[in-house]
């Protein structure tokens, strides 16, 4: 995969790093990858089963956008066959409070999220 297909470009500007951050780390699945890998390192089978609903592509894309801006890291132990471990960096352990309290909250709030669309589209 071109490293020019990745979600955060190659500039990351003191204007606005805020956005940047959130185009890393805020997609469908880069945040579950980060909370999954809160609990310890893991397997990309670990990861896979793990993540409800990611298919293993955007597991693939997903790491490999994490690996490139330094939140995880990807070991290889030449076992036969060889496996792969992923862990997050030092980087992820400064957000890792507010990723898995963000997670908390998803999982409290999404009933009352889903009755406010319902509610919302009785209207329109």
């Amino acid at each position: 995969m071109s490293q020019r297909n990745t979600a955060v470009t190659d500039q990351f500007t003191d204007d606005c790093p805020l956005r940047e951050v959130l185009a890393l780390i805020g997609d469908k699945w880069s945040a579950q990858v980060l909370v999954e890998l809160g609990e310890g390192p893991r397997r990309f089978t670990q990861l896979e089963r793990a993540i409800e609903g990611i298919s293993r592509r955007m597991l693939t894309v997903s790491l490999r956008n994490l690996e490139r801006n330094g939140l995880v890291t990807r070991t290889v132990y030449p076992d036969s066959p060889p496996s792969v471990e992923y862990a997050t960096t030092a980087l992820v352990e400064e957000i890792r409070e507010p990723l898995e309290a963000l997670s908390a909250w998803a999982r409290h709030a999404g009933p009352a999220i889903l009755e406010a669309r319902r509610a919302y589209d009785d209207r329109c």
